[in-house]
């Protein structure tokens, strides 16, 4: 079957790595299904794979990918939730010591086909369209469980988006935007911060900016870059929700003093359930809400999907058809 993988790392050209050709058709062991992928989106785990982040060289060669839309075995059409956890596991996947994402120990969603356990299968709406879904499992229920089941955010709150332009930061203006929040914005960049209020921030500030006001919370997906102005753009007793560190992890001031004099919170995100997959899209559905998508690509054309990540030249999702 046609597929998209990895077959060597390059931290310095991660791109080196990238093959665009054929592999083995998957074979779905007991308690796992086949589904036919009709789109799939490009995340930042897909280009640190490339680079060896995640992904161990014996597991090589590896199809890439995530997140998938596409029909399950008997033509109904259906997500993917990409958390694989063990079949022991009961309670939130994202908890689970052994749990790993499609792309890491399983082969992935960049394919004709991928196989995945019966239970990562949630069915999706007929209002959602096949590339809009794929654009869910990963960056858009990183930012749901993000605002809504770490930061415990309600509609009044107001919330600031660190580092507007990536499919977690896309994924976060417009989700809090429609579930009533007061949405502030950064970006280094005057058009990506024109964009952010196009999607539903209600104002935007360059990055590093003094801010009108102090927030409830911050989504921090940036890092190092951003870190010092996350922690003193807070209320006192406000909240730090960080899901990635794009800019690098290591801080120069970590800004502990102010952290504790405040009783700031620091609380970590990582992915999202099953569960919370499908209230994501059922809020979708109900709200008429639908992911920001920068550009669609034919599957055989995904190195320009992964130039184009590579070179911080996209706003919203790429997204893979076939």
């Amino acid at each position: 079957m046609f597929a998209v993988y990895a077959d060597k790392f390059s931290s310095d050209d991660p791109l080196s790595g990238l093959v665009v050709g054929e592999r083995p058709d998957p074979v779905a062991p007991e308690g796992w299904t086949t589904v036919t992928v009709r789109a799939a989106s490009l995340n930042h785990h897909d280009l640190w794979s490339l680079r060896g982040v995640g992904l161990r060289e014996e597991a090589l060669p590896m199809i890439l990918g995530c997140d998938a839309a596409g029909l399950d075995e008997d033509g109904n059409e259906v997500l993917v939730h990409a958390v694989v956890s063990d079949p022991d596991w009961a309670g939130d996947e994202t908890f689970d010591p052994k749990r790993s994402l499609l792309s890491e120990r399983h082969q992935g969603t960049f394919a004709d086909r991928v196989v995945v356990p019966r239970r990562n299968v949630v069915a999706k709406p007929a209002s959602l369209s096949f590339e809009e879904a794929a654009c869910l499992p990963t960056a858009w229920l990183t930012a749901y469980r993000m605002l809504f089941t770490q930061g415990g955010l309600k509609a009044g709150d107001t919330v600031l988006v660190q580092g507007a332009g990536g499919g977690v930061a896309t994924a976060l203006i417009t989700l809090a935007r429609a579930g009533g929040l007061r949405v502030l914005a950064t970006s280094r960049d005057e058009a990506k911060r024109a964009r952010a209020l196009e999607i539903g921030a209600h104002e935007v500030f360059e990055s590093g900016a003094r801010l009108p006001d102090k927030v409830d919370a911050v989504m921090e997906t940036v890092g190092r870059a951003t870190w010092s102005h996350s922690v003193r753009a807070l209320r006192p007793g406000g909240a730090i929700v960080v899901s990635g560190t794009t800019s690098g992890p290591k801080l120069d001031d970590a800004e502990l003093t102010r952290i504790f004099f405040l009783q700031l919170r620091v609380i970590g995100s990582t992915m999202g359930t099953r569960a919370e997959l499908a209230s994501l899209v059922t809020m979708l559905d109900a709200t008429g809400t639908r992911p920001l998508i920068d550009r669609t690509i034919p599957m055989t054309d995904a190195r320009d999907g992964f130039a184009a990540m590579a070179e911080g030249e996209v706003f919203g999702k790429v997204v893979f058809t076939r």
